[in-house]
């Protein structure tokens, strides 16, 4: 096993994460091949079902099963946490690269654009996307992979040109690497803790962004299964029946919560600083 998995799983932080991302990532693939019922599929009758048996979470207002509905929400808010976060790594590492290892006249104007794109909030520019070509996944998941691409960009690109000062950097060009070799094999591995932070706090935000963009109708669309939408339909009759609102919440509460601290074990578990300072802190002073 390797040592930055062993570290991951010593803390019960970490163990938590895991636990709850694979939960997720295990219930997202099941319901591609099964789910206990057919999540679109509205039966009258069973309208209202209390958690029981054939409905272990009960049914909403049209008769749809809940379980049915959050295993399919995990698919969709599986695909926008990994999708926004693929786009989120294009765009910030691209952007950060250039903003740091190019020309002082790029690196410039690089910077200047990313403080202006970070200005426009990320929901808002989604709603605008929606607005004009319709509700989708993919709209949310680019628009909420370039916003956060953009923040990954303005706190990694500091620290890009830190570590560009580096005595292995330095010799590492010295020694004839190109600009792009020293980035895969010196600039990305030393900067990964802060960059896999960013990351896992934009999957979060991600998740949190479909559901609220499912939520107000800028989001799934109808014939999809999402969290927000289900949210949506059943806070209607939160007064009424107000254990069906809890599911959907507590399975978006719980995907944010583990995808944040997933990142916090991460950055611990790979930041080779961090654990140096914890072994000095543990040596015994010795006493002449």
């Amino acid at each position: 096993m390797p040592r930055w998995l062993r570290t991951l799983l010593s803390s019960w932080t970490g163990r938590f994460a895991v636990l709850v991302v694979s939960a997720i990532a295990l219930t997202a693939a099941v319901s591609v091949f099964w789910t206990p019922f057919d999540p679109m599929l509205s039966d009258v009758r069973g309208r209202w079902a209390p958690p029981g048996w054939p409905h272990l979470l009960g049914t909403d207002g049209t008769g749809r099963d809940i379980l049915s509905l959050i295993m399919a929400g995990a698919r969709t808010t599986a695909f926008v946490a990994v999708g926004a976060g693929i786009v989120a790594t294009l765009v910030g590492v691209s952007l950060a690269a250039l903003g740091a290892l190019t020309a002082r006249w790029l690196r410039e104007s690089i910077a200047v654009l990313v403080d202006i794109l970070i200005a426009f909030p990320v929901l808002m520019i989604a709603m605008m996307i929606s607005a004009v070509w319709g509700g989708s996944l993919w709209v949310v998941v680019f628009a909420v992979g370039i916003g956060f691409g953009v923040s990954i960009a303005r706190v990694t690109r500091p620290e890009l040109r830190r570590v560009q000062q580096s005595d292995f950097v330095l010799a590492g060009r010295a020694s004839g690497l190109s600009a792009g070799q020293n980035l895969l094999h010196h600039l990305l591995p030393n900067i990964a803790p802060v960059f896999i932070v960013q990351l896992s706090w934009s999957m979060a935000v991600a998740v949190l962004a479909e559901a609220g963009l499912s939520y107000l109708g800028f989001g799934a669309s109808l014939t999809e299964a999402s969290w927000g939408t289900l949210l949506a339909d059943l806070q209607r009759y939160i007064g009424v029946h107000p254990l069906t609102v809890v599911w959907p919440g507590l399975a978006i509460t719980l995907t944010v919560l583990g995808l944040n601290l997933l990142g916090d074990a991460l950055r611990e578990a790979t930041d080779p600083t961090l654990s140096r300072r914890s072994a000095q802190l543990h040596v015994p002073e010795v006493v002449a």
